[in-house]
């Protein structure tokens, strides 16, 4: 057998950081970023203009009536009634938000701090169920209430969380009895 011999291979300096190419590279995807955050916003605007054509939303009357319900929650926002990813940002309708829902013989009042308020006429109030989604947001079932009501030409779902999710059935069982005896009231005139 003859002995291996192992020599000390050279040693070799540590490999010198490339400041410009990681640099450049820093800057490339900063640029990517702000360019897709752009579009994104650039979509958002289309989207707005898209929807243009909604009316200004109604404000709460002067007197609406003794308070039937209230609820302290989240606002996750509107799209068109039966396509839940469709959403519509016109008039301020998606930006997500804290929501304080009151139900009165008049009608639902919204009212979001840091965003549009609205208010929604009984005659306008179309139905109220339970679902697990809309655009932006997933939930379990029966986890958003939805309510749907007419705005010009056009039927919105908006969608409100609760902070406690076992009134949401409490909302449900008003709302479409409010909507019944306005419809029956409409029909008897």
């Amino acid at each position: 057998m003859t002995p291996v011999l192992l020599l000390a291979a050279e040693k070799e300096s540590a490999q010198v950081t490339d400041w410009a190419a990681r640099i450049g590279w820093v800057v490339g995807l900063g640029l990517f970023v702000a360019l897709v955050y752009w579009l994104m916003r650039e979509g958002w605007k289309w989207r707005g203009t898209l929807q243009g054509d909604l009316p200004e939303l109604p404000t709460t009357p002067a007197d609406p009536g003794p308070e039937k319900l209230s609820l302290s929650g989240r606002y996750h926002g509107s799209t068109t009634a039966g396509q839940w990813l469709d959403r519509i940002v016109a008039r301020g309708l998606g930006t997500r938000s804290r929501a304080e829902l009151t139900l009165t013989d008049a009608g639902l009042d919204v009212v979001r701090p840091g965003a549009s308020d609205f208010f929604v006429p009984v005659a306008q109030l179309r139905e109220a169920r339970l679902d697990k989604g809309i655009a932006g947001k997933v939930l379990t079932e029966g986890g958003l209430l939805i309510v749907t009501w007419e705005h010009g030409d056009r039927l919105i779902d908006s969608g409100f969380r609760s902070d406690h999710a076992a009134e949401h059935s409490e909302w449900v069982e008003a709302i479409n009895s409010m909507i019944e005896t306005n419809t029956r009231e409409g029909v008897e005139r």
